[in-house]
């Protein structure tokens, strides 16, 4: 790990290799107090280093430290921690800063992108980072970086102290998988719902459309009804037509004005005739008055009075009644001739015969009554022939507007939501044989190893963990709380407790090479416990490969160790002695 401008670490870059694989004392030297006074060993930077890996690694500190507070008050920008470590063979780098604000992941050199940075802390990228780390900062505090300001686990609330021993024993996995699946459950319960509306959608528009396949059909109807009464009329006035013979009465209608005009012919030769006799009677009445008249004259004796004429007048009288006798001839014979000719018309028509019988009054309306025969024939077959204009509209209409409904996806999500809802009680049930199983197993282990940690160290009480996963606390058959015990007593617990996590943490998960103890055997262990306690360690660093870092006020210790981090303050600022080359 490198740092700068972080708390009391300057702009010089301080490094500090973790991967030591011993046990390493770090001791502090504040030579702005003097240095070699005992007094001089605080306030120098040990705590720092944790607060910095934790600050690398979480963003932010072990103890309860605001962020803006983590930057160095001399140089107040350009705070940088570096962390480098691997897993499973893949090389990784945290590069994390405040004033300018970032936060970079880099794996194997290359560094991840993302869009989202809020002020240097990426979300995304801290929720790889945990990832990899895979435990939560709490659980950090109590199996890597113990310290004196953490809350002991034994003195935090009853959910806080389960939240820490689920996530131990695995059976955080089961509530994450738990809140993964009740999204889900969320998923399939939205997706359901959606669908009920898209079939109420379908079912709503189907209706709409069988409203509007109804109404068609209703007018198709109509439309059947009143073709058939057209038909039906047309066919009766096709009936009332035919049993006119209309073509017998256009030709008695042309038959009958025929007979009109010889019929008036011949009464007007008639008529004529009549007057022209009536004309010859008078005529000849005229004729014999006249003859008579001539006679008289001849016989000089005048018509009028009869007397006797025998002058020059009775001459003129005599040719006038002779020229008037003579135009009455005439006039016979010009009357004769013309009822000869009035005769010949009426011998010219012939027989008139009787009357031909019509129906109609006229020729046009016989003429009318056969073009309206033809107009209803055409139109009766037109009426008959005529396509059905809603029959396609219809079939169209049911056969692609209408939508078949299926609940086959309703039910089908509907049991995945009930084999979900199953496997949530699986994961969430308290009497649940998945969780039941995964704490029986886990804390026979648990307790196995708390139990070897307490004998080790020497603490004569039994701490056991329970199914339930509360905490009992005895000694000599007395039930003790742990505020019971005394600082020494504690602090014995709190290592052996932190230890038994740290070894259950490996077995399930993966080994961790670092832990850090600050000031845990200071105060309040008797010089048993230290021994102890420093056994413990020793023996941890060098069978199991750790690298052990114990913070401490003790000089004296550095005699029991092989390795001393002197941490050292000078001018405000902290260095640490080690020898690692920074690059």
């Amino acid at each position: 790990m490198t740092v700068k401008n972080f708390m009391s670490v300057g702009a010089n870059t301080q490094a500090v290799n973790f991967d030591r694989r011993d046990l390493t004392l770090v001791l502090g030297e504040n030579l702005d107090l003097g240095g070699d006074d005992t007094g001089a060993r605080n306030g120098t930077g040990k705590t720092t280093i944790i607060n910095a890996l934790s600050y690398g690694l979480y963003g932010q500190a072990l103890t309860n430290i605001k962020l803006q507070n983590l930057i160095n008050k001399t140089n107040g920008r350009d705070m940088i921690v570096t962390i480098d470590f691997s897993i499973n063979g893949r090389n990784y780098r945290i590069e994390r800063g405040r004033k300018n604000n970032f936060l970079k992941l880099f794996v194997d050199g290359e560094e991840l992108g993302y869009e989202d940075d809020s002020q240097g802390d990426s979300r995304e990228t801290q929720k790889d980072i945990e990832s990899l780390l895979g435990m939560s900062h709490d659980m950090f505090k109590h199996v890597v970086a113990l310290n004196t300001y953490t809350e002991p686990f034994l003195s935090m609330r009853a959910n806080d102290q389960r939240t820490i021993i689920e996530q131990l024993l695995g059976i955080t996995i089961l509530s994450e998988k738990a809140e993964t699946l009740k999204s889900q459950i969320k998923d399939t319960k939205d997706a359901i719902t959606a669908e009920e509306q898209r079939i109420r959608a379908v079912q709503d528009a189907n209706k709409r459309i069988q409203e509007q396949i109804d109404s068609l059909k209703k007018r198709q109807k109509l439309w059947h009804a009143k073709r058939e009464e057209d038909c039906t009329r047309m066919e009766r006035n096709l009936i009332d037509l035919a049993e006119v013979d209309i073509e017998t009465e256009i030709e008695n209608h042309r038959v009958l004005t025929d007979y009109h005009t010889r019929r008036k012919r011949v009464q007007d030769a008639e008529k004529w005739i009549k007057a022209i006799q009536q004309d010859k009677v008078k005529e000849e009445r005229n004729q014999t008055k006249l003859e008579k008249e001539i006679c008289d004259l001849e016989n000089h004796t005048c018509y009028a009075c009869g007397g006797a004429l025998h002058d020059q007048k009775h001459e003129e009288i005599l040719d006038s009644k002779r020229k008037q006798h003579q135009e009455s001839a005439m006039q016979l014979l010009s009357l004769s001739g013309q009822e000869i000719e009035h005769l010949g018309v009426i011998a010219e028509a012939g027989e008139i015969g009787s009357q031909p019988k019509v129906i109609y009054d006229t020729l046009e309306e016989a003429l009318n009554h056969r073009n309206t025969l033809e107009n209803l024939v055409n139109a009766l077959t037109a009426r008959q022939e005529e396509t059905d204009p809603y029959v396609e509209q219809i079939t169209d209409m049911e056969q692609t507007a209408l939508e078949e409904i299926t609940w086959d996806n309703i039910n089908t999500l509907t049991a995945y939501k009930e084999h979900q809802e199953f496997l949530l009680k699986l994961l969430t049930n308290k009497d649940s044989f998945v969780r039941k199983r995964i704490i029986d197993q886990n804390l026979a282990y648990l307790n196995g190893r708390l139990g070897s940690y307490l004998n080790s160290i020497g603490l004569p009480h039994e701490v056991k963990f329970l199914n339930d996963l509360t905490v009992e606390i005895t000694e000599l058959g007395r039930d003790l709380d742990f505020d019971n015990l005394s600082r020494g007593e504690r602090n014995r617990l709190i290592l052996s407790l932190s230890w038994a996590f740290r070894d259950v943490w490996e077995s399930l998960y993966k080994p961790i090479n670092l832990l850090f103890i600050d000031e845990m055997i200071d105060s309040g262990m008797d010089t048993s416990g230290v021994e102890n306690a420093l056994g413990i360690l020793k023996k941890m660093s060098r069978e199991r490969n750790k690298s052990i870092f114990l913070v401490s006020h003790k000089d004296e210790l550095s005699s029991r160790v092989n390795t001393t981090l002197m941490v050292t303050k000078e001018n405000g600022f902290t260095t640490y002695g080690t020898d690692v080359e920074i690059t």
